[in-house]
């Protein structure tokens, strides 16, 4: 088990030494735009944020409500795939930690509507969070979470709380993108809302890509009559291994970050 979590740690190792905060900028300086948003946009055939605020299609119009929504749909999944490591990784430890899928679903759910209020009420104004606080505590839950896996096997009663408290932290992580974008109020809305299903889209592939997974490595394994010896090999060679070296990440960011918000 401890080489299985050694080897684990060591494929991350190259994506979390090049990683960076959610909320860092492709331009250096306040006024930058997200790498994500960046790279959407260029693909738009050349439609730009101008001085008021509106994105403009490549002739120079306001693009739609539905355009808006399009356009920040792809951005919240790549927001995810492959730019959001950080919020991969919490997902992953909550689909390590739940043995059943009414587990998931519990937990799933409480991060999706905590993430949701607070990634509206940030882009709205209403509340202003610090990136240097904020970003290492986004750290700190996913390593929270990993090191619960690695002492629990089942899911505490007050799991899916801790899940919803961290959900409103990852969700000022997420209003990064609207602080600096000044949207006009006819696409503020479609955007958000674009951004936020884009977002939910990516979670879920990472949930159904981790279900794949499992259940191949179960089917592999499934030889023993016994699904508790079954259920005992999945614990010891995949859910320990990947929650420590899960772990071991958050853990280090979460300090890179402290450090890096003091500087």
């Amino acid at each position: 088990m401890r080489l299985v979590a050694v080897a684990a740690v060591a494929l991350l190792w190259p994506f979390v030494a090049g990683a960076h905060p959610e909320d860092e900028f492709c331009v250096p300086g306040e006024d930058g735009l997200d790498p994500t948003l960046c790279a959407a946009l260029s693909e738009l055939d050349n439609a730009e944020r101008v001085a008021s605020g509106a994105l403009l299609d490549a002739a120079g119009r306001p693009l739609s409500g539905w355009a808006t929504f399009g356009l920040y749909v792809e951005v919240g999944i790549r927001h995810i795939l492959p730019a959001g490591l950080d919020h991969i990784l919490f997902v992953l430890a909550l689909f390590l930690s739940s043995t059943r899928l009414t587990a998931l679903v519990l937990q799933i759910s409480a991060f999706t509507v905590a993430h949701t209020a607070t990634l509206g009420l940030a882009a709205a104004g209403v509340i202003s969070p610090s990136a240097a606080v904020v970003e290492p505590l986004i750290a700190a839950s996913i390593a929270f979470v990993a090191v619960e896996n690695l002492f629990l096997r089942d899911m505490p009663s007050w799991r899916p709380f801790v899940v919803f408290a961290f959900g409103l932290v990852h969700g000022m992580g997420f209003a990064g993108f609207f602080g600096e974008l000044g949207l006009p109020p006819e696409q503020f809305w479609s955007g958000l809302i674009g951004f936020n299903v884009g977002v939910e889209i990516g979670q879920l592939s990472v949930v159904a890509a981790a279900f794949v997974a499992a259940l191949a490595f179960r089917r592999s394994v499934a030889d023993t009559p016994v699904s508790e010896a079954v259920a005992l090999r999945y614990r010891r060679w995949i859910v320990l291994p990947l929650s420590f070296a899960i772990a071991a990440v958050g853990l280090f960011w979460a300090v890179e970050r402290s450090l890096s918000g003091l500087s």
